[in-house]
């Protein structure tokens, strides 16, 4: 099997070699992790990938070649305590209230998920009533619920889920991306304000010429500091989950952002801000920067944008406890007001089809929250949106 495994990645056109591998082999020969899955995906990594530019692409090939292996570990029949105490309420149309209901709501949800998890002892496909895939479930991955727990798997496409039950990765966008066309290039430089500063480098010709002939014809060179750009910009950047449909077009901003804004500070959120960034998507579970600190660390003259499709749960903005990774102590929604408030120059940046919104109600609710400044990722749109920054 481990053969088959390393021409997979070799597949995946991953730069492993036998060296590496041979090293795997003996790690494993000396038992030095347990006979889990989850050690082995770490060991694999560590002894075959010495780039971490390779690990998304690692983790795609690890996945694709175990696909069906993984067993739910022991640890994960674990309730979190504070999924079953949280009783978040989310603004629903009567029609998903209804359904909610019929189970006695969330905390009932999270109770049955708790007694599947004692009684259920094998994988599960279809169906409406056990952890599985493809079904009506609340519980899985690959079916349809208007309301469930997702588990262990992809999403389907419906992305209703309240909680999200695995510890997910997600990857850095790439600011080196070639960009296609100037249109977004050209479009940034709107939110433009030059000045000249540092030292004179830079030969003045209009002065220069000045200068010479009052000088009797004498050359008198004159020099002035380089013009720049100097805006500065906060960009905060959604990433993971729905926003993979997007990767695309927010690495061609981003990638056009660092070349056009010389004064450019940029952190990570995943679907609305609570109350941690991070820079580095890698690490963000040990290399966090609080969001007070980022409000206190940069000037209220910094232009704030964000990017991210704001599709999501609505209680995720609107209530404490409604990110689908932890128990946040302060709704999201508290945290757009205070950058709001902190940056007066700020937008948001949707690369959803603009015609979707209105079947978004976390779109519905950011834009009021924001004053409705949500423009959309296109050329009109971001137009738009450096005009009102520039303002």
């Amino acid at each position: 099997m481990l053969i088959d495994f390393f021409y997979s990645l070799r597949a995946a056109q991953l730069p492993v070699s036998v060296k590496e591998y041979l090293t795997l082999v003996e790690a494993l020969r000396e038992s030095v992790i347990a006979p889990s899955l989850d050690e082995f995906y770490y060991l694999a990594r560590l002894t075959l990938i010495k780039d971490e530019r390779y690990f998304d692409k690692f983790d795609q090939a690890f996945g694709a070649y175990f696909r069906g292996v993984q067993q739910l570990p022991s640890d994960a029949l674990e309730v979190p305590l504070d999924w079953l105490e949280q009783r978040l309420r989310r603004e629903l149309t009567p029609e998903e209230k209804a359904q909610i209901e019929a189970m006695g709501g969330l905390d009932k949800l999270m109770e049955r998920l708790k007694e599947l998890f004692d009684e259920q002892k094998e994988r599960h496909e279809g169906g409406n009533k056990w952890i599985g895939t493809g079904g009506t479930s609340p519980f899985g991955n690959g079916g349809y619920n208007p309301e469930g727990v997702r588990i262990g798997g992809k999403s389907a496409g419906n992305r209703t889920a309240v909680k999200v039950w695995e510890a997910r990765g997600y990857r850095d966008y790439d600011d080196q991306v070639e960009i296609g066309t100037r249109n977004i290039k050209v479009a940034l430089r709107r939110l433009r304000r030059f000045a000249r500063e540092g030292a004179a480098d830079e030969l003045d010709l209009p002065d220069t010429i000045r200068s010479t002939a009052a000088n009797a014809g004498w050359l008198d060179l004159k020099m002035v500091p380089e013009r720049h750009n100097t805006v500065k910009v906060l960009m905060l950047l959604d990433v993971g989950g729905s926003m993979d449909d997007h990767i695309l077009r927010t690495e061609e901003l981003f990638s056009a952002a660092k070349a056009e804004f010389k004064h450019l500070e940029f952190y990570y959120f995943h679907n609305c801000v609570y109350d941690h960034l991070w820079k580095n998507n890698r690490r963000r579970h040990v290399e966090r920067m609080p969001t007070w600190d980022v409000l206190h660390k940069y000037a209220s003259d910094y232009k704030l944008i964000f990017v991210g499709d704001a599709t999501m749960s609505p209680y995720e903005v609107l209530q404490a406890g409604g990110s689908v990774e932890y128990n946040n102590p302060e709704a999201g929604a508290v945290w757009l007001r205070r950058l709001a408030d902190r940056f007066p120059h700020h937008a948001w940046l949707n690369p959803e089809p603009e015609g979707l919104w209105e079947y978004r109600q976390s779109v519905s609710i950011i834009r009021q929250l924001l004053a409705d400044r949500m423009y959309p990722l296109t050329l009109a749109g971001l137009e738009a949106a450096m005009r009102k920054l520039s303002k």
